[in-house]
């Protein structure tokens, strides 16, 4: 294993764990944004899902340091590891990043709850739960993440939420609980309404008007929906960006006004949104949506794209009583939606979405969420409290 103190930034005494199920290098979300902020202050190790590989005989951890100074932690462990050696190797793993920073005060962020099979011995100064979506309601969930975040809620001093309706959902499991709905990185996506940008060499040949869809495309996506608008408006192209995960491609509705793009960098996002005339949200309405609050709402309102979406909670509320997200239920109401955005005036709503935007970015959520996690500090030194650090039972 390559050597921590060596890869980490020699900054000060705060050590960052964060426990992800999201890879670093996958789509641009929640963790990136708010650990780039973070690592101004912390050492910040994102610690990733094990991989696995054909012919590796002893596990190893790949650690990568990127631009913004976190730490991308992979353990690479044999094909033929079971469950428990691939919590062990885990553990082990942790520990030597753990005992390379002996003396900081330590940080763990959790994501993922499943990651306390490993990391639940170890007791932090600070542990927090940053609960960005419902876990358990997604497709392929492990059967024991309920008790796993559980036995979260009962060992985190803060718990952030990705959303209001997250928020309602958990707030009466810990003492501690905080909304931070998605936010927006403004300076980056407003790119796409000052001109000049040119079109991708894939987007290029498709005929406008365009509707555009970014993100990931999986069980949330109402891929009946996206067939319906196609078929409704023949005229219309529909443009997909984004990995698919957890569905089978082959079940993708395919139409010739239907473009399946893949999967975009972050930094080419806003040439994409620059070509198009509207966004849609085509979520479905099942388990997995029930508590989301799609980062891309503002990003596409950053982007001046007028956008419609199916009526997920917190899409309604606020982005659709306030007027800056129309709502509709579906395929007719949201062709008629689309029509009735592209063709109206912006200005009006442009100031609207521009005044709502004006003090939301990531770095005043990351701010505000390092403000409760420092007072939680001070309170727990205030009060005499031991000092965390040192281990626990395995769970």
């Amino acid at each position: 294993m390559a050597s921590p103190v060596a890869l980490a930034r020699p900054m000060n005494n705060s050590l960052m764990i964060c426990l992800s199920h999201l890879r670093w290098n996958f789509v641009h979300q929640r963790p990136q944004h708010l650990l780039t902020y973070a690592a101004g202050s912390h050492r910040v190790y994102f610690f990733e899902e094990p991989i696995f590989e054909d012919g590796l005989t002893e596990p190893r951890l790949d650690l990568q340091i990127q631009p913004c100074g976190v730490v991308v932690a992979v353990p690479t462990l044999p094909s033929g590891y079971g469950e428990a050696e691939a919590v062990e190797a885990q553990r082990g793993f942790l520990d030597a990043i753990l005992e390379s920073h002996p003396n900081s005060r330590t940080t763990f962020w959790y994501y993922s709850p499943m990651a306390l099979r490993f990391s639940a011995h170890q007791v932090p100064d600070l542990c927090v739960y940053d609960c960005m979506d419902e876990l358990s309601a997604f497709r392929g969930a492990p059967p024991e993440l309920t008790n796993l975040e559980s036995q979260l809620f009962d060992l985190a001093d803060l718990v952030f939420t990705g959303g209001h309706s997250l928020y309602e959902a958990k707030k009466t499991r810990h003492a501690n609980v905080h909304a931070f709905p998605s936010s927006i990185d403004k300076a980056h996506f407003s790119r796409a309404r000052q001109g000049g940008m040119e079109d991708p060499a894939d987007q290029k040949h498709i005929p406008h008007p365009r509707i555009g869809f970014f993100g990931v495309v999986d069980e949330r996506m109402d891929i009946r929906l996206v067939a319906n608008l196609a078929d409704l408006r023949p005229d219309w192209n529909l443009v997909m960006i984004g990995p698919v995960v957890k569905i089978d491609p082959a079940l993708l509705p395919r139409r010739p006004n239907i473009h399946w793009l893949g999967m975009k960098s972050y930094q080419d996002l806003p040439r994409y949104l620059a070509g198009w005339d509207a966004g849609f949200m085509p979520f479905a309405l099942n388990e997995a949506t029930r508590f989301i609050s799609p980062t891309k709402t503002p990003e596409f309102l950053s982007a001046g794209l007028p956008v419609v979406s199916t009526p997920v909670r917190d899409v309604q509320r606020p982005y659709g009583s306030m007027g800056l997200v129309s709502i509709a239920a579906d395929a007719v109401e949201m062709a008629r939606m689309l029509e009735a955005v592209m063709a109206g005036p912006r200005e009006e709503w442009q100031a609207m979405v521009d005044h709502y935007l004006a003090d939301m970015s990531w770095q005043g959520t990351w701010a505000a969420m390092d403000r409760l996690m420092r007072q939680h500090s001070r309170h727990v030194s205030a009060v005499g409290q031991a000092p965390r650090r040192g281990t626990a039972a395995h769970v």
